[in-house]
């Protein structure tokens, strides 16, 4: 969402965000509905959907293994797709090429069951991941790979990231190292510098770019990660139900598929057992593609064109700064802070995704999930839990290890959130509130949110 500081823009230079929210996102005020969960989910506009609908009432579409024109016509979509997708991440089509999913996680699945782990190859995880990555590490432990997890800092970044890095390579050999661009916990951005370093080291680097959004696209000429993964429903809300991996040629030669399909292969003999993939990406993209979907992606591409992409990061920024300072200053009569935050307290490498929750005037945490209903109920929309994040969770609720591990063999086979919070103490923390903004986000949506927090205290 936001992958530098704010660059001074001219205000004659400014593009209108309030004109955007009129005339794409009016629906938002019919309903009175604060979205504030981009990082779950964008939003489309409804020249986007207009687009789609013209497209499918006019077209004819047909399952693109065909060779007739509507299958033409289908190919011809994914084609365009794959295109605007490799330019949207800066990629030479030279070096890297485009593998449609149904979603990230069935694209970091894609490398996670292909990949070569070994007892030499391992693999090396960020403390920060969200679970589709974290579970990489079960195909890494059939392999009997070794497995490492670099830790967080209080603020919630990686701890001497580089050094982490280098020691866990030294300890256990090369392999696959996995992290986010940006947290969908906290909103730390991480450091890109890092992808030379594992890569340096003899490292294959995946990296999580789902919650980056749509103003945080790196750049694949600049920072030449072997496997990139994105959902487009989190960069422009239409389509949902299709993902992407992103990949280096030469790292998806590398990858072993443990099956093949129809959609994949060139030739399969069921008399003598053999079977030969198709190249590239058509190896990996198991039976008929989503190709109706795939029609959305070109103008959702299109339709974030329209907004200068240092215009985007420089407004999620100030829409982020300004929710900050806010809740920071929120105090209970007693001088107790309202609000704890987690991550950091600043907008330095920092995105539009901001952890907290919300005190007592004795300084406990108020359950999440009784803020989560009272924001339900008055139309402000904010995520409550972990975020599918349990290691940026575990950090910054200061859980014990030993504690949660006999919980967990405790709880097994019944376990929720309410029984976990029973077992590990009602004093700790087990979950936490998350705001994220994005293109259609205005002031007065952040103002419902504080007011709606600040009302905690009465």
């Amino acid at each position: 969402m936001l992958t530098h500081a704010m660059e001074p823009i001219d205000a004659a230079d400014a593009f209108d965000f309030a004109a955007l929210r009129a005339s794409e996102f009016a629906r938002l005020d019919t309903a009175g509905i604060a979205y504030l969960d981009y990082a779950a989910s964008a939003l489309y506009g409804a020249s986007q959907v207009r687009a789609q609908g013209e497209r499918l009432a006019h077209g004819i579409f047909g399952n693109p293994h065909s060779e007739h024109l509507a299958s033409r016509n289908s190919a011809a979509v994914q084609a365009a797709a794959r295109a605007a997708t490799l330019a949207f991440f800066d990629a030479d089509p030279d070096i890297y090429d485009v593998c449609f999913t149904a979603n990230a996680t069935a694209a970091i699945k894609l490398v996670a069951e292909s990949y070569r782990f070994s007892l030499q190859r391992g693999l090396i995880l960020s403390a920060d991941n969200h679970n589709s990555v974290n579970g990489i590490r079960e195909f890494a432990r059939r392999a009997q790979a070794a497995i490492s997890v670099l830790p967080l800092d209080t603020e919630l970044r990686l701890d001497r990231g580089s050094a982490s890095l280098r020691a866990s390579v030294d300890r256990q050999g090369e392999g696959l190292f996995a992290f986010p661009q940006q947290s969908n916990f906290s909103g730390v951005l991480h450091d890109l510098s890092l992808i030379e370093e594992a890569r340096a080291l003899g490292c294959d680097v995946l990296v999580d770019a789902a919650a980056a959004g749509p103003s945080g696209a790196l750049s694949l000429r600049k920072h030449a990660a072997d496997f990139v993964v994105c959902s487009f429903y989190k960069l422009f809300g239409l389509p949902t139900g299709v993902g992407a991996l992103i990949a280096k040629r030469s790292a998806l030669a590398r990858l072993r598929r443990p099956w093949f399909s129809g959609g994949t292969v060139e030739f399969v003999s069921v008399a003598h057992g053999r079977h030969t993939l198709k190249p590239g990406h058509e190896a990996f993209e198991d039976g008929t593609p989503n190709f109706l979907d795939l029609a959305a992606i070109e103008s959702g591409f299109a339709f974030l064109a329209q907004m200068p992409r240092r215009h985007l990061r420089a407004h999620i920024q100030s829409h982020t700064r300004h929710f900050l300072g806010l809740v920071a200053a929120l105090r209970h009569r007693n001088g107790v802070p309202l609000v704890r935050l987690y991550g950091p307290l600043g907008m330095e490498r920092r995105g539009g995704i901001v952890a907290f929750n919300v005190l007592r005037n004795d300084g406990c945490v108020l359950p999440y999930e009784h803020v989560e209903r009272l924001a339900r109920e008055h139309g402000v929309a904010i995520r409550g839990g972990c975020f599918c994040n349990p290691g940026a969770a575990e950090k910054a609720f200061g859980l014990d290890a030993t504690g949660v591990e006999r919980c967990f063999d405790k709880l097994e086979g019944s376990f929720s959130i309410e029984a976990f919070r029973n077992c590990v103490g009602r004093a700790a923390t087990v979950g936490a509130l998350r705001l994220s903004v994005g293109a259609p986000t205005t002031h007065k949506d952040i103002e419902r949110a504080v007011a709606l927090i600040a009302a905690c205290s009465a």
